[in-house]
């Protein structure tokens, strides 16, 4: 796309009437040389002249004029014309081009005349230093800036000026620092202040800079000048208030001055190291008057700001790329890393962090500049300091494993070019006779790198810049699956970036070593190079999930084959050379799908073009890719579609096969549910339709050009295809917009017909594509009944298409049309629906641009009695104007009718909110102001009484509504009782609503009591239910009044917010200028209070998050207006809230419930309106105040402190949770985090309750938002030393909370004794993990140990595992074998009394999660003689019998199979066999095989004891047999499990045994553990079992046994036959409908059964009743009203019986019920779950192929596809069957909708008026299917069907003796068409009459209706049409 270029803006010169009068005149020249006089002449015509343009057009002549003359030519006249162009260049602005010019005509002045112009110039400069007004400081401060900018005549005078100049500089520096004080609050100001101040100090450096002799001699008076600016600087770097852009400035400048003033020197260099340290002493070599300036500088308490940005105006300043120039140069480029690296420290605001970041990779680059030179000239000293290994590059390390993970990206990149300056530092600094491969410091860092977590994102540019040094050789033959590995991160969106960078520079590298290496072996490199990156690539593309592989092809593919362009041909051929069937997971795209990504990737990189040979050069062939534009899996279609669609050049002109196959691909993918493959399929349509306007205008280019006959002919056809195409598109995409056509349809069709109206046009005037013809009325109004849709995307894409339509189609310019339009929207406006209101504005916006709508608008005024005083437009009126009249009609009408509205809702809230709810009419009021265009206002007298009246309306009805969302319990607040005894109390209880609720709950119960006294006048409605006009009373429920007031404080809230924010405002500034506008001060500001009293009193969440929206535009318009009272009003409503919620008590009327209600978004609504670059004083401020409030101690709760304490701890969850405030508000986390733990201390529950919410919100804000299923997943935790470091002031105060903690621990006494924080203090540490990066220092979390084991010991078993979990970060990888052990030695070798189990099991579970931490992270076994399987064995007792307690028998089992129960064990072969038998014995001793029955097993932890029994005889038995040498107990293992009387163990048993079934089935091995007697056991556990989860389960287990081989069913002794299985287990399916496992279990099974039923050779006669109730209770399953899982569960029971069942032949089921299972495919296939829709089409890979088409077989198709291929494979199948006339009729039912019922009758009588509608509670919705889309195509394959017959006629002959026979069907099949026939003429009849009785424009007021009977008429008609073609002959026999 090409954007166009911005333009600068050129202004006229601006001088004051008598300074230009005096300047023109000073040109009038009467005499002189000519040449002066034309030049006097030039200019005295550009100064009369007012167009910009043409000044600086006669400024360039002159420029040419001054460069022709000579040095006789001077005089006064010249003079004149130099001075009037130095006034010119000091008068305009800095970027005005005029001043350019000016500086190039002053440039081309003769070198003889030079001096003259630059007196001249240094006189108009000198007059602009001397006496400017403030306002024209920042003008000048310009000019001098530009005078310094590549023009040498004006830095000329600015030296000659210095003195001056830098005294102007130093004075404005003063008046700004001075201004800076008095702006607090008003943020915009304070931001134009400081960026004049940072535009002053900049001029000021420049001016250094310029200075051709630099200051070695200071005289006096430059002395004064100077230190003055050293003062300014100073004050800069000190004061807080200052960004950081300036204060980084400022520090630059103060260098900068040093070495002006001292030359570049040694003694530079020592007095920047004394500033950097603070230190006066180190200032003694400077002269007097910087000794005395510095002092400043070097304060005690200066902020450490001052320091950084030292450092950085050091790096910056000076010069650091020659050999440095002394030992103080030395010391300071050391000392600045170190200076930066003690700062970091403390840093909390990220924004500094990203200057620390910036600055050390500042000072990386100028450590590098010195080693550039040549290396002897580098002291010793310094190379052994920036060598790797050194003290220094340990620290920047540090430093960077600290912050590589920092959220900032500017962090993290500056982070990663430090790591790669480091890895050049050490590279220039190694000993030269070294060999780079052999470098061990490299390697060590290398192997640490690969051996970090992949979900560490900084690892992968650490690598990528060792690639970039050392290639990417190094790298693969450390890790040589690291390519695979790569690929397998591409299905994480957050590393898939990450990843990919790393892969290209690794396979960049590569290559580029494969092609450089030895000649030899180049042979074959290309070969390798595709086994290392491409092989892997299609391995992923073919076996992975699609959704998981989408980032390989917008981030790695392209990259792939930019590097390699011939690798494409490698990646076809492989692909082309799979098997057709795929070997991998169903969920897999395949080699089709593969081959679709690399050609789609090839394709938009420009590798694959298209050619004469066919599709992009014959790389594939036509059918593949129409199946894949059909595939079952999005990513596949999309692919393929991006293959068509995108093109290298986009005038490439698209062939006829193209356009083929956009129409094959674009009917069935219309109706897609995700929002991401509809966001996919526009863009890339999109890019197609692009490449047709681009490319159609290139031909029609080419046919006005002289060219061959041919040529011209094929362009021609070219085009007319291109016409016929776009035709087509446009046609079909508005037939699918038909009634009932569902939302995703509806969405991507709009979306793509807007495309068409974007590209090309519908306009009726004749073009090349003509579209305007193809659109029909019938087609404009279905475009505009979807404004009747109720998704909101829908109605603005209808709205913006109906605009750009053919006026003619759409019809709106009729008055009738207008009326009947006007009039639905005005009824919508009034619609208890809130959808309906939107609906409403929608019309009304279409209705605006009519320019007879005020007309027609009258005419509903005069019907209404309403007296609306506009005049229409006259016929010439511009539409600008007739937008603004009919906007201001519009908006009046609403607000007569709701200003009445609200007078009768004054009296009856209860009849408003039934018949008239006000906040429709309010919603169109404000959708309509939006679409109002502010800046060409004419009606202004008219439009300000408006927003008068407009303010007060919402006022009145804020006032109507706000008791009862203001109420303590807005949802409670009425019963939820229609009826209409409870409706008359209705009127009494708004009555006695008051909104002074109070926060009594602190203190004691509310009790609701009648109030007395009330003063308020009683309503004059009796109490009585409500009736309307007829009489019928109204049914009021509660959510009608509930949301009639919440919406109606909604719609008030974004009424005043955008009356606000939009219209302009009324002020007068400081200069006593008044700017018109149409919204006052006064108004704005009463606004604002309106909000303040909603914000804080409101209680219904709906109503205060809204009035928050309303709120922030408020704020927003505040900060930008130009009135200085109106900017000030955010700090003054901050503090009033703040000292509001300081003093708020029991009594106050704050909310303290419903965490503070709204308080919380009101004062986030001020705080989000200061800059985020100004220094958030607001912020900090606010924040020190809530801390504060929030950490008041437990002491000194009392009634007053503690609701103040609840609403800060309230509020500071709602600003740590708002995004808007990003990383300003990071600095205080650790301070909330305090807060929060204090908070649980609390006795008052209120906070507690606060503070665990608070908790819950940083640990998202610290640790983010939780991205897996695990818990304690590594991706949502943290490094110790990243935590400590971002926030350094936890450490602290987390140990010493933990020492008060543990100090409470103690379970001797057996007393429970739980500190309130010490689950918040193990949480958060147990978020922590160790990193190999971390050294031994660990970050000094040493003291945590001891305390976390001491809390292990805890009574409380949450507290004990919560303890295990976090010692585990605290323990480095490397120390985990010593610390269990010792842990271990601390268990008891043996029994003894007075055993404290509470430590034991703390003990155990700490070894349990250290050892499991170490198994994830080491990846590799203990090592040698660790003593840990010794140390069990002699604590064996603790798992056995002589163990009285059972959890700890249970935790010491874990341990065993953390080490044993797998095939990768921790510990040597020898050690881990005995100890698996040793934990074997205790097994076969154990209850769970031996149970004693004078022992019963009962007591806490029973359960989890059995359970870690059963773990170690499953992985005995079942898991690996093999490991555990258990053949002989294996079998008594197994049969124990299975019978064993505790159901958890039965049901863990069963998950294992079905876990391993599937292993097995996947890698194609048989059960060898799993003989007759475990067989035989499962069966007669399916028949006795009661457990539902068990039963579920083993029915699980058995339907993979059952596909494999024959079940012998057993009840007992008792051998069950295959029909009494089916039975039992269809008995079970109907009697367990509401256990989803269980039915889907018993159900496969019965389904894999009746298979081999009808399969086996020897059918038992009494199976068909059992084959009709399977084929029943499958169709049952099939409903809306089925869970997800049944039905998907149906679909692939369908799917597995399609070859055996439902196409077989000899009809084993009969034609009724396998016609009954087709129609419950047919439904699952039109299922709204996407999931059921694709399980269900993989019908088609499962039909014998010879029934279906070649290119159909084998192929998985999407659900629309696959719809349409089965109702024509049911068709063939009548033929086969040969029951064509039955399954006509079938078909024909179908067709006629007899799933309706005989219900239809009674529906028709119902009247949509006549409906109720309880808001929130819908039915079953399929928003997916579209029955009319159904009947279609059903009726499309009868009339095949019939045609199809009609050609088989006669081909068969028929013998005499059946034609009597024949003659009898015959008969009965006309007598079932009449029959039919005589239903539908009926049918059509019924719906028409009905359809007559709806009211006007159904589509808007009764849609459901409207589409109901829509439906209903076109089934009948369509049946008719079907019956009417049917002849019945005897084909049909």
């Amino acid at each position: 796309m090409v954007v166009k270029k911005k333009t600068t803006k050129v202004e006229a010169v601006a001088l004051d009437e008598e300074k230009l009068c005096k300047l023109i005149a000073s040109l009038s020249v009467d005499g002189g040389a000519d040449g002066v006089k034309q030049l006097a002449q030039t200019l005295q015509s550009c100064l009369e002249l007012t167009d910009p343009v043409q000044q600086i057009q006669l400024i360039k002549k002159a420029g040419s004029q001054l460069e022709a003359l000579s040095e006789e030519q001077a005089g006064g006249a010249l003079d004149a014309c130099l001075n009037a162009l130095a006034l010119v260049y000091t008068s305009v602005q800095a970027k005005n081009p005029l001043r350019r010019a000016v500086a190039s005509a002053l440039g081309s002045v003769p070198q003889g005349l030079q001096g003259r112009a630059a007196d001249r110039l240094s006189a108009c400069l000198s007059d602009c230093l001397s006496s400017p007004g403030p306002e024209q400081h920042p003008h000048v401060i310009d000019t001098i800036s530009a005078c310094l900018d590549g023009f040498p005549l004006g830095e000329r005078c600015i030296n000659e000026l210095q003195l001056q100049v830098l005294k102007f500089i130093c004075k404005v520096l003063h008046e700004y620092l001075h201004q800076n004080r008095g702006l607090a609050g008003r943020h915009i100001a304070q931001a134009q202040l400081m960026q004049s101040c940072l535009a002053a100090v900049k001029t000021s450096m420049l001016v250094l800079q310029r200075c051709p002799d630099g200051f070695g001699g200071v005289l006096p008076a430059q002395q004064d000048a100077l230190g003055g600016l050293l003062s300014c600087y100073t004050h800069i770097l000190t004061d807080e208030e200052f960004i950081q852009a300036v204060q980084s400035t400022a520090g630059m400048a103060v260098v900068l001055l040093v070495r002006s003033a001292m030359g570049s020197g040694d003694e530079v260099a020592a007095v920047v190291c004394g500033l950097l340290r603070g230190s006066v002493q180190g200032l003694e070599s400077a002269p007097r008057w910087l000794r005395q300036r510095c002092e400043g500088l070097c304060a005690g308490r200066r902020p450490p700001g001052v320091s950084l940005y030292l450092c950085h105006g050091a790096l910056a300043m000076l010069s650091w790329k020659a050999s440095l120039p002394g030992p103080r140069w030395e010391e300071l480029l050391l000392l600045v890393p170190k200076t930066l690296l003690d700062l970091d420290a403390g840093v909390k605001e990220s924004s500094t962090a990203m200057v620390v970041a910036r600055v050390l990779t500042l000072w990386s680059g100028a450590a590098l500049d010195c080693l550039q030179e040549e290396k002897h000239l580098c002291p010793p000293g310094l190379r052994a300091a920036l060598r790797g290994g050194s003290e220094l590059q340990r620290r920047l390390l540090e430093h960077i494993y600290s912050h590589w993970e920092h959220p900032l990206d500017g962090v993290r990149h500056q982070t990663r070019s430090l790591f790669h300056n480091l890895l050049r530092l050490h590279q220039h600094t190694r000993p030269a006779a070294s060999d780079p491969a052999e470098d061990p410091y490299v390697a060590e860092l290398t192997h640490s790198l690969l051996g970090l977590e992949w979900h560490t994102r900084g690892k992968y540019g650490a690598l990528g810049c060792l690639v970039e040094l050392h290639g990417a050789e190094r790298l693969l033959s450390i890790q040589p699956p690291l390519p695979s590995r790569l690929l397998d991160l591409m299905g994480d969106q957050t590393l898939a970036p990450y990843a990919s960078d790393l892969l290209e520079r690794l396979f960049v590298s590569h290559k580029a070593q494969l092609a450089g290496g030895a000649p030899e072996e180049t042979e074959g490199w290309m070969e390798r190079w595709h086994r290392t990156w491409v092989d892997p690539l299609l391995h992923v593309l073919c076996h992975s999930r699609p959704d998981q592989t989408t980032y390989i092809l917008d981030y790695f593919l392209p990259k792939l084959l930019r590097c390699s362009p011939s690798s494409l041909a490698h990646m076809v051929q492989a692909l082309q050379d799979s098997p057709p069937r795929r070997t991998g997971p169903s969920c897999s795209r395949g080699a089709l799908g593969a081959l679709m990504t690399c050609l789609r990737a090839a394709r938009a990189q420009g590798v694959a073009t298209s050619s004469g040979e066919g599709l992009w050069g014959g790389l594939i062939p036509l059918p593949l890719l129409q199946s894949a534009l059909i595939h079952k899996h999005d990513q596949v279609r999309m692919d393929a579609l991006g293959l068509v669609c995108e093109s290298h050049r986009s005038t490439e002109v698209l062939t006829l096969q193209e356009m083929d196959l956009i129409r094959h691909f674009l009917p069935p993918n219309l109706n897609s549910q995700s929002p991401g493959v509809r966001q996919q399929t526009v863009s890339l349509l999109k890019k197609l339709l692009c490449r047709v306007k681009d490319s159609s205008q290139l031909l029609q280019k080419r046919l006005v050009q002289e060219r061959d006959q041919e040529g011209r002919a094929q362009d021609q056809r070219s085009l007319h295809q291109y016409k016929e195409f776009l035709r087509w598109l446009c046609g079909n995409l508005l037939e699918v917009l038909f009634p009932g056509a569902s939302f995703s349809k509806c969405l991507m069709s709009l979306n793509l017909l807007n495309l068409l109206a974007q590209l090309f046009t519908f306009t009726a005037e004749p073009d090349v594509f003509a579209l305007g013809e193809v659109v029909t009325p019938a087609h404009a109004q279905n475009v505009l009944y979807c404004v009747a849709s109720n998704f909101l995307e829908v109605k603005q894409l209808a709205t913006s298409l109906l605009r750009q339509l053919p006026p003619s189609a759409v019809g709106l310019q009729e008055p009738e049309a207008m009326r009947c339009l006007l009039q639905a929207s005005l009824d919508l406006s009034t619609s208890t629906k809130p959808y309906d209101s939107v609906t409403a504005a929608h019309l009304l916006h279409l209705l605006l641009q009519q320019r007879e709508l005020i007309p027609v608008l009258l005419r509903c005024a005069q019907d209404q009695g309403l007296d609306l005083q506009i005049r229409p437009p006259v016929p010439q009126t511009p539409d600008t104007l007739v937008l603004e009249l009919n906007t201001l009609a519009v908006v009046q009408f609403l607000l007569r009718r709701l200003q009445a509205e609200l007078s009768g809702a004054e009296s009856s809230l209860l009849q408003a909110a039934a018949s008239f709810p006000l906040y429709g009419r309010a919603h169109c009021i404000t959708a309509v102001l939006q679409h109002l265009n502010i800046e060409c206002l004419s009606q202004t007298e008219q439009w300000r009484g408006l927003v008068s009246e407009l303010i007060a309306v919402c006022y009145r009805m804020s006032d109507v509504v706000s008791p009862v969302v203001q109420s303590s319990s807005p949802e409670g607040l009425i019963p939820m009782d229609s009826d209409s005894e409870t409706s008359g109390g209705l009127q009494k209880i708004l009555q006695e609503i008051q909104p002074r609720d109070t926060n009594d709950f602190f203190n004691s119960a509310r009790e609701l009591e009648t109030p007395q006294g009330d003063d308020r006048p009683q309503s004059k409605t009796p109490h009585t239910p409500p009736r309307n006009a007829d009489g019928e009373g109204y049914r009021v429920t509660a959510q009608m009044v509930l949301v009639c007031c919440w919406r109606s404080m909604k719609e008030v809230a974004m009424l005043l917010g955008q009356l606000c924010q939009s219209l302009p405002l009324h002020y007068t500034n400081e200069k006593e200028l008044t700017h018109p506008g149409l919204i006052t001060q006064e108004q704005v500001e009463g606004v604002g209070l309106y909000f303040r009293q909603q914000l804080l009193q409101s209680r219904h969440r709906g109503a205060f998050e809204l009035a928050y929206v309303g709120f922030v535009r408020l704020t927003d318009m505040l900060c930008r207006s130009g009135s200085r009272a109106l900017q000030q009003l955010p700090s003054r409503w901050l503090s009033e809230v703040l000292e509001e919620v300081k003093c708020s008590d029991p009594t106050s009327k704050l909310c303290a419930t419903r965490r503070s209600a709204g308080i919380p978004f009101y004062i986030q609504a001020l705080l989000s309106s200061e800059p985020k670059s100004s220094s958030c004083s607001l912020l900090k401020m606010t924040m020190r105040e809530l801390i504060a409030l929030a950490t008041a101690s437990a002491d000194q709760n009392t009634d007053g402190s503690t609701v103040p304490q609840v609403h800060a701890l309230n509020i500071l969850r709602a600003l740590y949770r708002d995004t808007r405030l990003g990383e300003n508000i990071i600095p205080f986390v650790s301070d909330g985090m305090q807060a929060a733990v204090l908070g649980f201390t609390s006795p008052v529950w209120a906070v507690r309750n606060s503070s665990t919410l608070l908790f819950s919100t940083l640990i998202t804000r610290i640790f983010g938002v939780k991205r897996g299923k695990d818990e304690h997943s590594k991706k949502n935790r943290m490094t110790g030393r990243e935590f400590f470091t971002r926030f350094p002031a936890l450490y602290p105060f987390l140990l010493t909370q933990l020492e008060e903690a543990a100090a409470t621990v103690e379970s001797d006494s057996g007393h429970v004794k739980l500190h309130p924080s010490l689950f918040l203090l193990l949480l958060v540490l147990s978020r922590l993990y160790p990193s190999p990066m971390d050294g031994s220092s660990s970050l000094g979390l040493a003291p945590f140990m001891p305390l976390i084991i001491r809390c292990s010991r805890s009574a409380v078993y949450r507290t004990r595992e919560m303890a295990a979990r976090a010692v585990v970060p605290f323990v480095l990888v490397t120390q985990v074998p010593s610390t269990v052990h010792s842990l271990l030695q601390e268990l008891p070798p043996e029994p003894r009394p007075k055993i404290q189990h509470n430590h034991i099991h703390g003990t155990l579970l700490q070894v349990l999660f250290l050892l499991r931490s170490f198994q994830t992270d080491s990846h590799r076994p203990l090592p040698a003689g660790s003593g840990i399987g010794e140390a069990l064995r002699q604590r064996m007792w603790l798992a056995s019998r002589q163990n009285s307690c059972l959890v700890t028998r249970g935790a010491f089992l874990d341990v065993l199979m953390c080490l044993c129960g797998s095939n990768t064990s921790l510990l040597e072969n020898s050690e881990a066999g005995a100890l698996r038998q040793a934990a074997l014995s205790v097994l076969m001793a154990s209850e769970l095989i031996t149970p004693d029955s004078s022992s019963a097993l009962l007591g806490p932890g029973t359960t989890q004891y059995l359970l870690s029994l059963a773990q170690v005889g499953l992985s005995a038995c079942v898991d690996f047999p093999d490991l555990w040498r258990a053949f002989e107990q294996r079998k008594q293992l197994l049969d124990s499990l299975l019978r064993s009387s505790h159901y958890e163990v039965r049901e863990l048993t069963l998950e294992i045994i079905l876990r391993k079934l599937h292993e097995e089935e996947e890698n194609k091995r048989s059960p060898l553990w799993l003989d007759e007697t475990t067989v035989s056991d499962l069966t007669n556990m399916a028949v006795r079992e009661t457990r539902h989860q068990c039963l579920a389960k083993v029915l699980q287990v058995l339907c993979m046994l059952s596909s494999k081989c024959e079940l012998l069913w057993k009840d007992g002794a008792k051998t069950l036959s295959q029909k009494e299985v089916l039975m039992r287990l269809l008995t079970l399916a109907e009697n367990f409908t509401h256990s989803v496992a269980l039915l889907s279990a018993a159900l496969t099974l019965a389904s894999q059964l009746v298979v081999e039923l009808v399969s086996s050779d020897h059918q038992d006669p009494g199976a068909a009743g059992c084959l009709a109730q399977w084929g029943a209770l499958v169709s049952s399953c099939c409903g809306e009203e089925q869970p997800v899982e049944v039905k998907l569960m149906v679909a692939k029971v369908l799917v597995t019986c399609s070859s055996s069942l439902m196409t077989n032949p000899r009809l084993p089921l009969g034609f009724p019920a396998t016609v009954s299972l087709w129609r419950s495919l047919f439904t699952l296939l039109q299922d709204e779950d996407q999931d059921v829709r694709d399980s269900a089409s993989d019908f088609t890979s499962r039909v014998p192929a010879h029934l279906l088409h070649k290119d159909a077989a084998g192929v998985s198709v999407c659900a629309p596809a696959a719809l349409d291929l089965g109702v024509e494979l049911l068709c063939c199948m009548f033929e086969l069957w040969g029951q064509l006339a039955a399954g006509f009729f079938a078909l024909t039912q179908w067709l006629m909708g007899d799933e309706d019922g005989n219900d239809q009758e009674d529906a028709d009588e119902s009247s949509c008026q006549d409906e109720v509608d309880f808001l929130f509670e819908k039915g079953e919705l399929n928003l997916w299917a579209e029955p009319l889309q159904w009947v279609k195509l059903l009726h499309r394959h009868l009339c095949s069907l019939i045609v199809r017959v009609e050609q088989n006629e006669g081909a068969g002959t028929v013998d005499l003796g059946q034609v009597h026979q024949i003659q009898t069907q015959v008969h009965q099949i006309q007598t079932q068409v009449h029959q039919i026939q005589t239903q539908a003429q009926a049918q059509v009849l019924l719906s028409q009459q009905a359809l007559t009785r709806l009211p006007a424009l159904p589509q808007f007021s009764c849609t459901a209706e409207h589409v109901r009977l829509t439906l209903r008429h076109r089934r009948a008609e369509l049946a008719l049409d079907v019956l009417g073609r049917f002849k019945p002959t005897t084909s049909y026999f």
